[in-house]
């Protein structure tokens, strides 16, 4: 190797995976912005990841050419392992002029200006990676050889320099034939396996742990809220809520509030640990989001401190970060008490899962016309089921039948109530 490749290899940077979050462990690469032999410049979006919370992009920390793409798009690492080489934006020349391969992407140049010494070209063999110990095979190739399940080390390479094209996998992938029945358990040609993402292998986490470690308890109520739904028309109406999207969920949330600060027992959590009661003085109102990605539950820091117009419009800009993939970790983390709304895909009511280490969670079911006793008539009347699931480590049957009559009271009732408040 000579002086001027060694100083070539040296001034090459390598970026690794950061934790962009609190306590993350990995991420997916979802999309490369740049490509081999692209020109960034410090603070250019280098890549888009998704991790267990939302789609974050990474800038750069360098100035240079790419080198290499050390990770595929839809490979899934570790924090702190290296994604991108950056090396310097001008190469010295070669010290002898010599035939050199095409770049791959995910590799560096072969021949003396490379990152490794070789001593001769690898011939393609089976299950046979380069001399540098690597399987070669281009990232939307690692792609195709993840999504059908074949194993790379196994795959006999057939490109320049040991290289496994699209063909080698699609190959390795064909099923054998056979004579005989299939096995039990074979793959079905009708079956579509789908990678976890981020967020769904999170939320999977979390909803087993929360299910297998805390005593729920559901109890339902179903309350007339007609006044209430009179009480969103007139709030859609007035200028303090332009911009904001006015539903029964914040009404919801403003009760549900209202019941935290009342009985604050039901905004804590239990320090399995430390063997305590942990009691919030603050109500961080946590909303459960779909998005495309799965479910996330951003949460309004200190609600109980916001007005309703404030509360609104809080509520409005979270969901739609967290839809659009923006929402900071910040928001996703902290919560003390959280509402659900599954009234939106019209079913009446469920029994939600709560979200671990909080007290309780409230769910809103459907508003629907329903014959109704009013004023010592039948009559038809706005209603909706209310389902509070609650840790019975934390809140016992009493407590939170008061909670879920409270929030049904102010949802009756609402103009009175909210004035008290």
């Amino acid at each position: 190797m000579t002086a001027v490749t060694q100083t070539v290899l040296e001034s090459v940077q390598q970026f690794r995976l950061p934790d962009v979050g609190e306590g993350l462990e990995e991420a997916t690469i979802v999309s490369w912005r740049v490509g081999v032999g692209d020109r960034v410049t410090h603070n250019q979006v280098l890549v888009e990841i998704e991790t267990a919370k939302s789609l974050v992009e990474l800038p750069s920390p360098f100035d240079g050419v790419v080198t290499e793409l050390l990770a595929a798009e839809g490979e899934t690492v570790k924090v702190g392992t290296p994604i991108i080489s950056v090396g310097p934006e001008a190469a010295p020349p070669a010290s002898q002029p010599e035939p050199t391969p095409s770049v791959l992407v995910g590799y560096g140049p072969a021949g003396d200006g490379g990152r490794r010494r070789r001593r001769r070209r690898p011939t393609a063999s089976p299950a046979h990676p380069g001399l540098d110990g690597r399987v070669r095979a281009k990232p939307p190739v690692r792609k195709l050889a993840r999504d059908l399940g074949v194993d790379l080390a196994t795959v006999p390479a057939t490109g320049p320099h040991g290289t496994i094209t699209r063909e080698d996998v699609e190959r390795a992938a064909a099923p054998a034939p056979v004579e005989a029945p299939a096995l039990v358990g074979a793959p079905e040609p009708d079956v579509t396996r789908i990678p976890a993402s981020g967020v769904r292998k999170a939320t999977a986490a979390a909803m087993v742990k929360s299910a297998f470690t805390a005593p729920h308890v559901t109890e339902f109520l179903t309350v007339d809220v007609t006044r209430s739904v009179k009480l969103v028309e007139e709030l859609r109406a007035a200028p303090a809520y332009a911009g904001s999207k006015v539903t029964m969920l914040l009404l919801a949330a403003r009760a549900l509030i209202a019941a935290a600060k009342e009985f604050p027992d039901v905004n804590a959590s239990w320090d399995d640990t430390a063997g305590e009661i942990v009691r919030h003085e603050r109500v961080n109102l946590g909303i459960a989001a779909a998005t495309p990605r799965g479910l996330v539950v951003p949460s309004v820091k200190d609600a109980g401190s916001l007005t309703l117009p404030q509360l609104a419009a809080a509520i409005t800009e979270l969901v739609q970060t967290a839809r659009e993939g923006r929402a900071a970790p910040r928001d996703l983390t902290g919560g003390t008490i959280t509402l659900t709304n599954i009234g939106v895909f019209g079913v009446d009511a469920g029994t939600p899962i709560l979200n671990p280490g909080e007290a309780a969670i409230l769910c809103l079911g459907q508003v629907r016309r329903t014959p109704w006793e009013h004023k010592g008539r039948i009559a038809l009347r706005w209603t909706t089921q209310l389902a509070l699931s609650f840790d019975h480590r934390l809140v016992d049957g009493e407590l939170g039948s008061r909670v879920l009559a409270r929030v049904g009271a102010i949802l009756e009732r609402p103009k009175w109530e909210l004035m008290q408040l």
